[in-house]
């Protein structure tokens, strides 16, 4: 299957019952599953500290912490790019309602205007989070109808941020 990290790149990775491939190199899980949604991984000779800070099943996209450092991760399977080549893909079909705060921080900018048409991938906002300022894009294509939060708020996980129409 196909994993893209932060909307710009991409891995193939192969998951056995006992063995995670990822670009073709062995990754060495301590837990494989993640039951308690942390693991200690080994890639490439270098050790990762991994935790699953949000999932959404569904729309196949993941939030992970590596080492400190929070990735966007999107997971596409054989069926996902068949229906991507047909023009049938599961992104396009769907219009997003809003956008939630992955994590409580501080939101230090907003680069979209209400009416405003975004892009998946689009740009709408930073979120300061553990000292890390974090870019949150559009999950799909859309039409900003309501921001809900304005530069300096200190916002909490889950909270609304950006209404699409």
């Amino acid at each position: 299957m196909k994993v893209k990290v932060n909307g710009k790149y991409s891995h193939n990775l192969e998951v056995a019952k006992d063995e995670v491939k990822l670009d073709e190199v062995a990754v060495d899980f301590d837990n494989l599953p993640l039951r308690n949604r942390h693991s200690h991984v080994i890639y490439k000779h270098k050790s990762y500290n991994v935790e699953i800070i949000e999932e959404n099943r569904s729309s196949k996209t993941f939030v992970l912490k590596v080492n400190g450092t929070i990735y966007q991760v999107e997971v596409a399977d054989q069926y996902d790019e068949l229906l991507k080549q047909l023009g049938m893909d599961y992104a396009k079909s769907n219009k997003v309602a809003d956008v939630k705060a992955t994590m409580p921080g501080m939101v230090l900018n907003i680069l979209v205007e209400r009416d405003q048409e975004v892009k998946k991938g689009q740009n709408l906002l930073v979120l300061e989070a553990m000292k890390m300022e974090n870019m949150i894009k559009a999950p799909a294509d859309g039409i900003v109808k309501n921001i809900l939060i304005s530069t300096g708020d200190k916002i909490e996980k889950n909270t609304v941020m950006i209404q699409f129409g």
